[in-house]
């Protein structure tokens, strides 16, 4: 073989190894570009679903602008007054759901079935809730309704009317009438979205003392511990014809001790490793919710969550307004004094309430 040829055999051994070897890396490439593709698909898929997730979690929540509503005529936002949460549970009737549990009927509009004013001083290590009864007789202030029309001011007006007469703002301006403090945030829930969220989370244990037979709400529990479910845990904060006189005042004690088990429960629950749980929780919880506008939003509501995570349920006082019964009319309340301007006072003042101002002559405490 002469060396010419055999110069030109290597070369193209060397030209063909290189081309096979070319080719593996072409293929190469190919494998590391299909997966690196797949990976960016993936993640745009997980991407776009929990944005998808998020977004709708976030557009649950309604939002009520309570400084353009209420303006500047609002009490002083002292340094030391902690934070100040308004929270009603409300009876609307809107949607099939809420109608059938708020008993069906002709009933129209919404009121502010439950109402609690929940006080969390300073370094939020505990909280004060005060239950201010549906049938209090109040002073309502001039209000600016949301379509921008006014509903003039007026007195002896019942609590729970003030939301269907003129909105959750009014609400708002007429607990921060009665009581000097401002209100910093304003949360409502209404029947679907509290049963909702109770189911949700599997139920809320509570224990009571006392049977209840309730005809009006069909609830029938005998003393000692139930695993309520969303519907017996609504007629649960709602029964009144069951226990004590059957007047209102008797089932703030009860709308008090549920929402204690509610928040231990919900603090209890492993939400971490769930994520579907813990999804079904945060639609349940959003999907009937109505906060001030500074709250309305995942990110916000979780931020101020995460800020009260040192409070432990089992350390929240509850105390009910204190209200002795209404010399014209003795199926109203109105505010007893001078207990009521002491736990106002202390309120305001980040103080510990006198025992004294605790007192209820309806209920039998106090003159």
């Amino acid at each position: 073989m002469s060396e010419a040829t055999a110069t030109h055999g290597r070369r193209a051994t060397r030209e063909g190894g290189g081309r096979r070897r070319g080719r593996e890396r072409t293929r190469g490439q190919r494998v590391r570009r299909w997966i690196g593709w797949s990976l960016i698909a993936l993640l745009l898929v997980a991407g776009g679903t929990a944005w998808w997730l998020y977004h709708r979690l976030d557009s649950n929540i309604t939002g009520v602008d309570l400084n353009k509503a209420l303006g500047e005529d609002r009490p002083e936002k002292l340094p030391t007054s902690g934070q100040n949460l308004l929270v009603l549970g409300s009876d609307s009737r809107a949607g099939a759901e809420n109608k059938d549990l708020g008993g069906g009927g002709n009933v129209s509009g919404s009121r502010s079935d439950t109402a609690m004013v929940v006080h969390i001083p300073e370094g939020r290590a505990k909280a004060t809730a005060v239950s201010i009864p549906r049938d209090t007789l109040v002073s309502r202030p001039e209000c600016t309704k949301a379509d921008g029309s006014s509903v003039s001011a007026a007195d002896r007006v019942m609590f729970n009317s003030v939301y269907s007469q003129a909105g959750p703002s009014c609400v708002v301006k007429t607990v921060e009438k009665m009581s000097g403090i401002r209100i910093d945030h304003y949360m409502e829930i209404n029947f679907a979205g509290f049963k909702d969220l109770v189911d949700a989370i599997g139920g809320v244990t509570v224990t009571i003392d006392e049977p209840i037979h309730d005809k009006a709400s069909g609830l029938e529990l005998e003393a000692g511990t139930h695993r309520l479910t969303g519907t017996q845990s609504l007629a649960f904060v709602r029964t009144r014809h069951g226990i004590g006189d059957g007047s209102d005042l008797g089932r703030i004690g009860l709308q008090q001790q549920f929402m204690l088990a509610l928040l231990s429960e919900i603090k209890k629950q492993d939400l971490l490793s769930s994520p579907t749980k813990t999804y079904k929780i945060a639609n349940s919880a959003t999907g009937s919710l109505t906060t001030d506008s500074e709250l309305a939003s995942l990110t916000k509501l979780a931020e101020f969550a995460r800020s009260m995570n040192g409070i432990d349920p089992a350390s929240m006082e509850t105390i009910m307004l204190p209200v002795r019964y209404d010399t014209k009319d003795p199926n109203r309340v109105v505010a007893a004094e001078p207990q009521v301007t002491q736990l106002w006072k202390a309120l305001r003042a980040d103080q510990e309430i006198p025992e004294s101002a605790k007192k209820s002559p309806a209920t039998g405490g106090g003159s």
